[in-house]
């Protein structure tokens, strides 16, 4: 059998960040992927009525495309093509109106006049210098900082939780409900310390990179990275279920873009009893319940700007986010609870027939509950999209188990790879100074599990591989 430097199992954005910097270094690598397809996350496919192509999991990528890795590799070459919607984000209310975050700190200052001046300070200098900044916060967090001041930027007021710095910073309570269901996608109770974290970054990075979609689906930002690969020699093989490590050819390194659990199930007696405690000791996240939409036409939503969003939060406002997400930590099922909307097909007409549309939009339920939630789904977008039922072609739900199904580092429908609360956000899978390495030789994690935990951005992977590149393959 042939002899690999490296063997990479999963071809999430992970996966191929990893195998992708070690064939940069002159590596040899091979992806070994357990699917018929490759992407992780990044998979997209007929899941309502043919020619409607929807996104399986990710869909809007903000941090894809604020990704230091990413932004350094030749992905155009290879046939990526970020789509920039209009207006990035909207957030609808129910007289009508609706905050939108633009791509322009100018149009903010605009649109929020009262807190022009405080969204410039808090704004600008992290905007100024987005790449580094991004190079400091997608890491590690025990590190030399190359850019101390600008990381203390953001770092000091992210401290807070979200609904506190948009009720401290903000006077405007529309911008303060835009901030929140930004922050929103950390999938905890907004009123806890560090979920600002959220807000800002990916408020910042409308600014700074804006809130892309991949032209034809997000499996063709999987396609490019797997084209570039292979150009640098190294290869994928799909259809090929690790069940452990005797099922893998002869290697120096193995990199695990997979649950920690099934690191577990798979490296078996390698590890140690300390490490195993940790990873058992592993805080999972909230789960989510999507639903995809094939539409006859766009959703006839009454905010104007809403038409022209790629993505729209349906939250209302920052108590009603704020009570519905403590819900969802308390085991319950938010009766009006945060939807996160996008819509691809406005702005690529690759994903439907002409003339019709498709919709993502999900929700997050408390972990373990196997509630159908399309329902409350729907109300919520009726609530702010009157006579949006009448648009609906055909429907597809993926509940929390039927994500797991699908791609199982999703455990119990987690799609942040464990649970972004408290310390957890920054030691994973747990307190490590090195958390990538595992007590087996030649072992690593690169998941989302790792640091800089959960979306697509391929940076657990580079700095994975980093780390197997120093001790391993020098």
């Amino acid at each position: 059998m042939k002899r690999y430097d490296a063997v990479v199992i999963g071809s999430g954005p992970n996966g191929l960040g990893a195998a992708i910097t070690m064939a940069r270094a002159g590596r040899s690598v091979l992806v070994i992927e357990g699917g018929a397809t490759i992407g992780g996350g990044m998979r997209t496919a007929e899941l309502t009525l043919p020619g409607f192509q929807h996104d399986v999991c990710s869909a809007v990528h903000p941090l894809g495309a604020s990704s230091p890795l990413f932004r350094r590799l030749p992905l155009a070459e290879h046939g990526l093509e970020w789509v920039h919607p209009t207006i990035p984000l909207a957030h609808p209310f129910d007289d009508g109106s609706a905050a939108t975050l633009r791509r322009s700190i100018d149009a903010m200052a605009a649109e929020f006049p009262e807190d022009a001046d405080t969204y410039r300070r808090l704004f600008a200098p992290l905007v100024r210098d987005w790449d580094e900044l991004m190079w400091e916060l997608l890491r590690p967090i025990v590190h030399v900082p190359r850019k101390p001041l600008l990381l203390a930027r953001f770092g000091l007021p992210s401290l807070l939780s979200a609904s506190g710095l948009a009720r401290r910073a903000f006077q405007n309570e529309r911008l303060q409900a835009l901030f929140v269901g930004s922050a929103g996608h950390a999938i905890l109770p907004l009123d806890t310390w560090l979920t600002a974290t959220f807000g800002l970054m990916l408020t910042g990075a409308a600014h700074g990179a804006g809130w892309p979609l991949v032209r034809g689906g997000s499996r063709r930002l999987a396609e490019a990275l797997a084209s570039y690969l292979r150009s640098l020699g190294g290869e994928i093989e799909t259809h090929h279920n690790v069940r452990r490590m005797d099922d893998l050819p002869p290697h120096r390194v193995a990199l695990f873009d997979v649950a920690p659990e099934h690191l577990l199930d798979i490296v078996g007696g390698r590890l140690s009893a300390g490490y195993r405690k940790r990873v058992l000791g592993y805080r999972r996240g909230e789960a989510v319940f999507k639903v995809d939409f094939a539409l006859s036409r766009p959703v006839p939503w009454t905010a104007a700007e809403c038409r022209e969003a790629g993505t729209v939060h349906l939250g209302g406002s920052v108590s009603e986010m704020v009570s519905g997400e403590d819900a969802v930590a308390r085991g319950r099922i938010a009766e009006s609870p945060l939807v996160l909307v996008a819509q691809p097909s406005l702005f690529d007409s690759s994903r439907a027939p002409d003339g019709r549309h498709t919709l993502w939009a999900y929700c997050h339920l408390p972990r373990g509950c196997d509630a159908n939630a399309a329902g409350l789904i729907e109300r919520q977008i009726e609530r702010f999209a009157p006579g949006f039922r009448d648009t609906i072609l055909a429907r597809s739900t993926t509940s929390p188990a039927q994500a797991e199904h699908s791609n199982p580092n999703l455990v119990g429908g987690d799609i942040t790879g464990g649970s972004n609360g408290g310390l957890q956000l920054f030691f994973r899978p747990g307190f490590s100074l090195q958390p990538y390495r595992t007590p087996a030789a030649g072992v690593y994690l690169c998941s989302a599990s790792t640091p800089p935990a959960g979306g697509v951005h391929g940076m657990c992977g580079y700095w994975a591989a980093r780390a197997a590149l120093r001790r391993e393959l020098r």
